[in-house]
């Protein structure tokens, strides 16, 4: 009589398919630059309203919001890359 196969053999163990790369620390300038960015960026803006809209630079009038806000969104971008 023929004998089973079913229970005698042991298949092999599931191994997972590597992963194409390990994820990389930042370079020590990542940190200092974010922060400097989220600083600046927010010292843009209140200068130029407690200025009075006068500075950080007058003659681009509301155009320093959007010089802060630059400033500020390139922060943020940067802290979602940070591991």
């Amino acid at each position: 009589m023929p004998e089973s196969k079913g229970r005698d053999h042991k298949a092999a163990a599931y191994t997972p398919p590597r992963t194409s790369k390990a994820a990389e620390p930042n370079p020590t300038w990542w940190a200092p630059v974010f922060i400097t960015l989220l600083v600046l960026g927010l010292l843009w803006i209140v200068v130029y309203y407690v200025s009075e809209y006068k500075y950080p630079i007058g003659s681009i009038g509301v155009w320093n919001l959007g010089v802060g806000f630059v400033l500020l969104m390139g922060g943020f971008i940067m802290t979602m890359r940070w591991r």
